[in-house]
C-alpha cells in the first residue's frame, strides 16, 4: 500500500511524462529530427556486380507549419549530401491532415524539387492524398492530377502503370511506377465493383522488355504480396512506419498485413523496403518513427565507395 504522498507524486511524475511526451512528438520528432534509413543487401534478380544507390523520399505531405517549403529544401539538401546515383519520390505531396495554418500551392513544393541531382535523375510516383486531394480527379475518376502536373510542369516524370529502360556504367535496369492502389475516396454509396485504385501491375510489367533487373515504385506497400518474382526491389511509402511506435509496436497498422510490411525490409517473392516517410497523416504528431529518408545499396558496392551516414 502506497501513501497518498506517494500516490500524488506517482501521479505529478506521470503527467510530466506524459505532457514531455506530446510535445516531444508534436513539436520536435515531427519537425527537428531527420534521419537516413540505409540498407545494403543484393536481391537474388540483381547482378553482384552492378552497384546502385538509391535514395527514396517518401509521404513529403507539405503544409504549413509541419512541412514548409524551407523544410523541404533541407530534405533536398540532405538527400543530395547522400550522393545516390538515383532520387525516387515515392508519392503523397500534399498533406494528410487538418491540422495546418496553411496548405502550400503545389508550385511551392515542387519547387525545390527542382534541386534533387543524381546522376540517373529524379524520378516520382503518386500517393493517395495526391489524388484524394484532387476534387476534379475524384469526380472524373480519372487525372492527370494536380500533383502530377506540378512535377512534369518542373520536369519531374511521373510513373502511373509504367516503365522506363535505364543504363548506368553499363547496367541496364527497369524502373517501374504503379498507379496508387487508394487512388479514389471510399464512400458508403461506392457501387459493388467499382475500383478505388489505378494501379495496374500486369500492364506495368509488360512494359518490360527484356531481363535486365526491375525496381518498382509503389506507394502503398501491400502489393507485394502480388508483385512477382521478376521484380528485384520494391520501393514504398505511405505507412509513416505506423507514425507512432512504441518499443517497436505501432498501435495503428495502416495495411491489410499488420506489421509484416509497414516498415523496413521484407522480402516475400521479391524484397521490398518501406519508407517511414517524412510528414504526417490524421494528426501531426511522430513518436518512434522519426521522418527519414531512405538509401538502399544494391550490388557489391566497393568500400571506397560507401559513404558513412550521420543521423
Amino acid at each position: 500500500m502506497i501513501s497518498r504522498r506517494q500516490f500524488l507524486g506517482l501521479m505529478t511524475s506521470f503527467g510530466a511524462l506524459s505532457a514531455s511526451t506530446v510535445a516531444y512528438g508534436f513539436g520536435v520528432e515531427p519537425l527537428l529530427r531527420l534521419n537516413v534509413a540505409r540498407y545494403n543487401f543484393t536481391p537474388p534478380q540483381w547482378p553482384d556486380n552492378f552497384p546502385l544507390t538509391i535514395a527514396a523520399v517518401a509521404d513529403i505531405h507539405a503544409c504549413d507549419p509541419w512541412m514548409t517549403e524551407a523544410h523541404i529544401e533541407a530534405v533536398v539538401e540532405r538527400t543530395n549530401a547522400l550522393g545516390a546515383d538515383i532520387i525516387v519520390l515515392l508519392g503523397d505531396f500534399f498533406a494528410g491532415h487538418r491540422f495546418v495554418t496553411r496548405y502550400l500551392d503545389p508550385a511551392e513544393w515542387a519547387r525545390p524539387l527542382t534541386q534533387l541531382k543524381a546522376p540517373l535523375g529524379v524520378h516520382a510516383i503518386l500517393g493517395n492524398h495526391d489524388w484524394w486531394h484532387d476534387w476534379q480527379a475524384q469526380l472524373d475518376r480519372r487525372g492527370p492530377t494536380v500533383a502530377r502536373r506540378a512535377l512534369e510542369a518542373v520536369g519531374i516524370p511521373v510513373y502511373e502503370n509504367d516503365a522506363v529502360r535505364l543504363t548506368f556504367n553499363g547496367n541496364a535496369f527497369w524502373l517501374a511506377g504503379l498507379g496508387d492502389q487508394l487512388a479514389f475516396i471510399p464512400s458508403r454509396r461506392i457501387r459493388p465493383g467499382l475500383r478505388v485504385g489505378v494501379d495496374d501491375l500486369k500492364r506495368t510489367l509488360a512494359k518490360v522488355t527484356d531481363d535486365a533487373p526491375v525496381v518498382l515504385l509503389a506507394h502503398e506497400p501491400d502489393v507485394i504480396v502480388r508483385v512477382p518474382s521478376r521484380v528485384a526491389l520494391t520501393l514504398s511509402g505511405h505507412t509513416h512506419g505506423g507514425q507512432v511506435r512504441v518499443l517497436g509496436w505501432a498501435p495503428v497498422e495502416p495495411t491489410r498485413y499488420g506489421s509484416r510490411f509497414m516498415y523496413g525490409h521484407a522480402r516475400v517473392a521479391s524484397d521490398i523496403v518501406v519508407s517511414g516517410g517524412l510528414g504526417c497523416s490524421i494528426v501531426p504528431f511522430r513518436l518512434g518513427v522519426p521522418p527519414e529518408i531512405v538509401l538502399v545499396e544494391l550490388g557489391n558496392l566497393p568500400n571506397s565507395a560507401r559513404r558513412p551516414i550521420s543521423v
